[in-house]
């Protein structure tokens, strides 16, 4: 209990000089030197990273605090469990939940990003685009004059591409732009993308997406509340509530989708992630779920 208190005493003294507001772990009052020895804590950018035994013991909810802790940054991509605050549209304090450090605490790779944007980008190409061959255009079959004698060059149909109207030589035909790649590249896309807001500091989870109405102003106000927030995508666990989809459908700098269709394009699009706690949920479930070869 000597050590828990000095190293409570010189926490308070590291906060004094250098503060900032995250959720930090703090051994219960009954807890000995063996439990604090078991669950060490690092916190950096609002989210506290716990270091799990090898047993891999659940954290207890009653060892989680929202005090003032400072302590330097920690070194990315060390897939760490990271323990975030939850709130709400309106700020409220609803607990905290645990990040897997295997989904939300991987390496920054930006080659396997740029694979799976240009995967994304060329698979939802339409490829409707169509030329007429010199056997579709309209026109006549028949020779357009004599082959010899007028001093002319000599044609056989006015159907040529060389001809006003003609045939197009070469031209695109409908077709699948789409390019294959690995479904484990896919999946390691979308980690690395949820590490780098994570990471950012600009992942934020709510306990729900619940609007009092279907009025515009009621988001714009609560998209204001955040900080250094530009363009929001909302993500939920389940179907989109028709409220939240009717208050967001006239802002450009709000987008909804359910945890279904998150992606990594779309991540990239927004600076700000907000995600539900079934969000999250569904999404550590499918990236654990084996693939299937």
């Amino acid at each position: 209990m000597r050590a828990l208190a000095r190293a409570a005493s010189l926490l308070r003294r590291a906060a004094g000089s250098a503060p900032a507001p995250v959720a930090a772990y703090r051994p219960p009052p009954g807890a000995g030197p063996s439990l604090a020895k078991n669950l060490p804590a690092s916190c950096f950018n609002g989210y506290s990273t716990l270091l799990a035994p090898a047993n891999e013991v659940l954290i207890p909810p009653e060892l989680l605090s929202s005090k003032t802790v400072w302590t330097p940054d920690r070194e990315l991509g060390q897939y760490e469990d990271l323990v975030a605050r939850v709130t709400n549209f309106h700020n409220e304090d609803k607990g905290f939940m645990v990040l897997d450090g295997d989904v939300f605490d991987v390496p920054i790779r930006k080659d396997i990003v740029h694979r799976v944007v240009r995967w994304q980008l060329a698979k939802r190409q339409q490829g409707t685009h169509s030329t007429k061959t010199i056997s579709e255009v309209s026109g006549t079959g028949k020779k357009p004059y004599k082959q010899k004698g007028t001093g002319r060059a000599r044609h056989g149909t006015l159907r040529g591409p060389q001809f006003r109207g003609g045939a197009t030589m070469h031209g695109p035909k409908p077709r699948s732009h789409a390019i294959k790649l690995q479904k484990k590249v896919r999946r390691l896309g979308l980690k690395i993308a949820l590490s780098a807001r994570t990471a950012e500091g600009k992942l934020l989870i709510f306990e729900d997406l619940e609007v009092p109405s279907h009025k515009t102003k009621n988001i714009v106000q609560y998209i204001r509340q955040m900080d250094d927030t530009k363009k929001v995508l909302l993500v939920d666990g389940d179907d989109i509530d028709k409220k939240l989809k009717l208050a967001t459908q006239n802002l450009h700098y709000v987008n909804v989708l359910p945890s279904i269709g998150l992606n990594v394009y779309s991540i990239l699009q927004h600076d700000t992630l907000v995600m539900t706690r079934a969000a999250i949920n569904r999404i550590v479930e499918r990236m654990h779920t084996p693939i299937n070869r």
